[in-house]
């Protein structure tokens, strides 16, 4: 799996969805994100069933595409399978 956090970090690969989420967390928590979309972002990717939400949405669309505002602009935020294509920009 990888995940990317637009220009935030680049690409990472996780060999297990678990991991590739844990570490998203990990890297959103300590950036400015405000109260809600910081608990937004804990509720979707810590959830006892984050990983079928996330799965489900990678077989649907290919990819998880989700986004969040920080310093007054939007950041997209990807969980795409190994090898996917890169994100559209």
């Amino acid at each position: 799996m990888v995940v990317e956090i637009e220009d935030v970090s680049g690409p990472s690969t996780f060999v297990e969805l678990s991991e590739a989420l844990a570490a998203l967390w990990e890297s959103l928590r300590p950036l400015p994100l405000g109260a809600v979309q910081a608990e937004a972002f804990r509720h979707f990717l810590t959830r006892p069933d984050a990983l079928d939400l996330v799965t489900e949405s990678i077989r649907r669309d290919g990819r998880l595409s989700l986004s969040f505002r920080m310093n007054d602009r939007l950041h997209a935020v990807w969980v795409s399978p190994a090898g996917a294509a890169p994100p559209p920009r």
